[in-house]
């Protein structure tokens, strides 16, 4: 495996920490019964890797993962207790109703598929204007240019990327398209972005927000986290624990409200009489990657874990 494409965990011993609690397989595990955890974002494995190594020979710990490169990387794990389905962490509803004991989301984009020109993630690679996580179905962003409107495209750049020149850049998109014909390649989309971003933040390649904007649009990355974030009241049981760590403002604060809102007491305003809607979560702990984890792994650096806890209501 070349260098370049092998994957650091963030925040790894944090998260299994959080996700395993007092349920952690070092403490007496004739205390417990066995328990069900979810890795819904398997990548490269680090998370599940770790957590087999904690947990009882009669937990079980199911993945899910829409990339085919992950679905391959996993083959690799043999281990009777550990199942992989080729799905995306939406697809979390399908499992029975409070029967889980944690369940994990690392919402970052791994390094393979960063560093392998082949997908069209990154700016930085010639490659094609793909950014597809699951390269078996759907639209290729290359795909989706080539016949979407100048309002939709600054739409998109606007509200995923928070890009402040999303009109232009749209406008630019089309009239290229109009002159000489559909963008195919990263390079080409990139340059053509610092062609019409003409100032930049210190540091920040000025095609990195349009090409995140891309991203979350095609693979309808904040729309599958919802409704994830939903279908994890459903699968975990009373006191399990829901991990999420994400790398842009955008996701945390879907994850921030999502736990604040199920965090809380509800009363109804036209019956002050009756009882509360009673809070389904407790936040636990926010916590960020240290200073050491920042310095060897410098693409953690944006990371934010949040953890809660399934109320017993």
């Amino acid at each position: 495996m070349q260098t370049s494409l092998i994957h650091t965990t963030v925040l790894l011993n944090e998260a299994v920490e959080a996700l395993l609690g007092t349920s952690d397989a070092t403490a007496d595990a004739s205390d417990r019964s066995a328990q069900v955890y979810v890795d819904a974002t398997f990548g490269r494995g680090g998370h599940s890797r770790l957590l087999l190594t904690r947990l009882t020979a009669a937990d079980r710990l199911i993945a899910f993962d829409k990339d085919p490169d992950a679905l391959a990387e996993a083959v690799h794990i043999h281990d009777p207790r550990f199942s992989i389905r080729h799905q995306g962490f939406s697809h979390l509803d399908e499992l029975p109703p409070a029967s889980v004991a944690g369940v994990l989301l690392d919402l970052g984009i791994s390094s393979p598929q960063i560093d392998n020109p082949a997908r069209g993630f990154s700016f930085r690679f010639e490659g094609p204007l793909d950014m597809r996580m699951d390269t078996t179905r759907g639209i290729s962003v290359a795909q989706w240019l080539a016949n979407a409107e100048a309002d939709k495209i600054a739409e998109v750049i606007r509200d995923y990327g928070e890009e402040r020149f999303a009109g232009p850049i749209a406008k630019a998109i089309v009239a290229r398209r109009q002159e000489r014909g559909p963008i195919s390649s990263t390079t080409e989309l990139a340059q053509l972005v610092a062609d019409t971003v003409k100032t930049r933040e210190p540091g920040q390649n000025p095609a990195t927000r349009t090409f995140q904007a891309f991203r979350i649009f095609i693979n309808a990355e904040l729309e599958e986290l919802q409704q994830a974030l939903a279908a994890s009241l459903q699968v975990l049981a009373p006191g399990g624990r829901l991990v999420v760590i994400s790398f842009h403002s955008l996701e945390d604060r879907i994850v921030k409200q999502f736990i604040a809102q199920h965090s809380r007491e509800v009363y109804d305003r036209r019956a002050p009489f009756a009882p509360p809607k009673v809070m389904l979560l407790k936040a636990l702990s926010r916590c960020k990657p240290s200073a050491a984890e920042v310095s060897a792994n410098p693409r953690s650096r944006s990371a934010i874990m949040r953890v809660a806890q399934r109320t017993l209501a």
